[in-house]
């Protein structure tokens, strides 16, 4: 899909509620020329095979850096991919490194508020560090051509999950001063084509958020923040609950922060015995091995199904049938 002239999405179909209806990989240069990507999506086939199939069948070119926008692994899981299949330079937020743990190579571009990459063909992105989504958010954005890259900040097609409210607030308000501001690509979603009306609704339902929390709170007694969520949520799919309560805990701790609220520190559980951390870490290894094994095995019979193709079906046939012409060709013909 062309955004504007720099600017092509892929819109990977997703089923996950917490990737509403897409997840977005973008594209950016001057056509024919090296190209940017932002975002890579998470490390399974459909999304290597929507950017690699994209590529060669629409683009023809190639990517000369592989960014992201913070590092949720279903926005950079394909990093080391991007790096060893298409010799991509690969850039991160520059406080993401530890967060990328296993999932970036040894050399990496790091990523500042303010820095610019500067494209072939005169396109120029700007990188705005954005914090409050996660600690390591940034945008990119190309201001001639008034395209902004949100990720997971601003999404096409629901509100997103805020880590540090009051950071997301601030992000919120920077973002609505962008100049020339035209168009939104998101991490998740639909294309955002009234911008800043979507930036003022997002800050306008942060603060309706909070005076909900603050009249569920007036009724008298401490709730926590699950009990806070079932109130506000009663109709929300189940599988968003944590994602909605994760909400709610970040309103209560700005709200805390400001005095506004009195906080009654919880009990927490015992924390497992180092031999039950060593147990979990083992189960999760193996299973990590067992799926990777799976993946090999599912490649190697995509591999053979290929070479199948290619070959005669000798394991059918000791010796094949044969065939010869009776008299003429013309003969045959009649």
């Amino acid at each position: 899909m062309q955004i504007s002239p720099s600017v092509r999405a892929v819109l990977v179909p997703d089923d996950n509620p917490m990737h509403p209806e897409f997840t977005c990989i973008y594209l950016v240069g001057a056509p024919g020329r090296q190209a940017l990507t932002i975002d890579s999506g998470e490390a399974i086939d459909r999304y290597r095979w929507f950017l690699k199939g994209y590529l060669a069948a629409v683009e023809r070119e190639e990517i000369a850096i592989a960014a992201i926008t913070h590092h949720h692994a279903d926005h950079s899981g394909n990093l080391k991919w991007a790096k060893e299949e298409l010799g991509a330079q690969v850039a991160i937020p520059a406080n993401g490194r530890p967060l990328l743990k296993g999932r970036i190579p040894r050399d990496v571009q790091a990523l500042r508020d303010g820095d610019i990459i500067d494209l072939d063909g005169g396109v120029r992105v700007q990188v705005l560090a954005t914090p409050g989504h996660s600690v390591d958010s940034l945008c990119y954005y190309i201001e001639e051509e008034g395209v902004l890259f949100t990720g997971d900040t601003l999404l096409g097609s629901s509100t997103t999950t805020v880590w540090d409210l009051a950071s997301y607030r601030r992000t919120l308000r920077r973002l609505l001063e962008l100049p020339n501001l035209r168009v939104i690509c998101p991490g998740h979603g639909r294309i955002v084509r009234d911008p800043r009306e979507r930036l003022q609704m997002y800050i306008d339902h942060r603060d309706m958020r909070e005076r909900q929390i603050l009249q569920v709170l007036e009724g008298g007694g401490a709730l926590s923040s699950w009990d806070i969520m079932l109130q506000l949520y009663p109709d929300i799919d189940p599988r968003l609950r944590r994602a909605a309560d994760n909400n709610v805990r970040a309103h209560l701790k700005q709200l805390a922060e400001e005095g506004r609220i009195r906080e009654y520190p919880g009990i927490p559980r015992r924390p497992p015995s180092p031999r039950a951390i060593q147990r979990a870490e083992e189960h999760a290894r193996q299973r990590d091995l067992l799926i990777a094994k799976a993946r090999k095995l599912e490649t190697q019979k995509r591999r053979e199904e290929l070479r199948r193709q290619e070959n005669p079906p000798t394991a059918e046939w000791k010796e094949p049938p044969r065939y010869e012409l009776i008299g003429t060709a013309a003969d045959a013909a009649r």
